[in-house]
């Protein structure tokens, strides 16, 4: 696409974008798009919280994994869309735009998702996201002879399994099926959406471009870190309003922060720009396996939250539940944090033997949690991070010299 400006791009011909464009970078609507998912990931963080803090964690978990995967699923779409086909026109900008208003849309319906297991509002959103997309995917196979029969798969196969999300949400949310179906047709569901992207590449594949693909999700991996600090502000709100600043408020507060910037620091240690170029054959599970790395931190954030709440007044979940509420996604993390960089590198960047220790050391921790306190275990799951940064710099400096 010509370097021209985009302010009076009315219509252009929508064709597919260079792999090798240079200085590619996130375009101005990109960024405001996932300000639209800032909305949309806060609410969730919030509402598995609310769940955490209840004592009901383990309950809350699957709804909040559900609508972190539309919200996950959506975003994602529109990225690997949008580098294979941005053309920032008047009617990319619009059809853009309907988007984040179906996100925004989502949002409004998480509290009666996570709380009442009514996911009406949640579903208009997502058909409004996917109708978006949907749009979009036609209009490139119209415009892009070369790549038409991809657009087109994924065009119809977005549509058919969005006709499955609406019939689920007919008969399962409505009363038609028993609830105990609601699970496995999600389920079904959610292989359907993961499919639909390798059957319509199979035909050919998009000109997505590796540098600006590592860049996206490299933005919102900080976005998903700053909506952890927020949850673990709202925490430190509620301790403040109750009078109780005292060692353990201090303590959780901020090896918090510490921690989030260790996670922070690890994800980063890796240029996958340039292992996406190398292996674009591998992109699939890159992409699918930073779910799991976007939704552990998240839970993350809302663990944080609760951990620092409970220094302020008392909670109905157990201290052994709190540790875990932050152990867990912090191993989850680190575990597919590796998995995601070796793929798109020679050389494991984080030892294997560090990793195993770190995550073993960090998932037993919570076990001490009525000996030694909350506090003590989020300091300890810290200091477990900070010293896997430690250990892999310093190793990847012996490497380099």
């Amino acid at each position: 696409m010509p370097p021209a400006s985009t302010t009076f791009r009315i219509r252009v011909r929508m064709t597919a974008r260079a792999i090798d464009e240079p200085h590619r970078a996130s375009s101005q609507l990109e960024l405001l798009f996932d300000l639209t998912f800032v909305v949309a990931v806060a609410a969730i963080t919030a509402q598995f919280a609310h769940a955490i803090a209840e004592g009901h964690g383990s309950t809350g978990l699957v709804p909040f994994l559900q609508v972190f995967f539309a919200i996950w699923w959506a975003w994602m779409n529109f990225t690997w869309f949008a580098s294979s086909y941005d053309t920032d026109d008047v009617a990319y900008r619009l059809l853009t735009m309907v988007q984040m208003a179906g996100v925004l849309v989502l949002a409004a319906g998480v509290p009666a998702a996570a709380d009442h297991s009514d996911y009406g509002i949640v579903t208009l959103g997502y058909v409004i996201m996917r109708f978006g997309l949907v749009i979009q995917w036609v209009r490139a196979g119209l415009e892009d002879p070369a790549g038409r029969r991809t657009a087109l798969r994924y065009a119809g196969g977005i549509a058919v399994v969005q006709v499955g999300w609406l019939l689920r949400y007919f008969l399962v949310d409505t009363g038609v099926l028993p609830a105990s179906s609601g699970l496995p047709f999600f389920l079904c569901l959610v292989v359907l959406e993961l499919a639909v992207p390798r059957w319509a590449e199979r035909v050919r594949a998009t000109n997505w471009h590796p540098h600006h693909i590592a860049e996206r999700y490299g933005l919102f991996t900080i976005i998903l870190l700053g909506e952890s600090v927020l949850a673990a502000s709202r925490g430190v709100e509620g301790a403040l309003e109750a009078h109780q600043v005292d060692g353990p408020f201090v303590v959780i507060a901020g090896c918090g922060l510490v921690l989030l910037f260790a996670l922070w620091w690890l994800y980063f240690l890796v240029e996958a720009g340039e292992g996406l170029s190398d292996r674009r054959q591998r992109s699939f599970l890159w992409g699918y396996g930073h779910y799991g790395i976007f939704a552990a931190l998240a839970a993350l954030g809302s663990g944080l939250e609760v951990a620092v709440e409970q220094t302020g007044h008392a909670v109905a979940a157990s201290p052994v539940a709190l540790g875990y509420a932050v152990a867990i996604p912090t191993a989850v993390y680190l575990a597919l944090l590796w998995a995601v960089h070796a793929l798109v590198t020679s050389a494991s960047v984080i030892h294997p033997a560090a990793l195993a220790g770190s995550v073993a050391v960090i998932l037993a921790l919570p076990l001490a949690t009525p000996q030694i306190g909350v506090a003590a275990v989020v300091a300890a799951v810290t200091a477990v991070c900070v010293l896997l940064v430690a250990v892999t710099i310093t190793t990847a400096a012996r490497r380099a010299s």
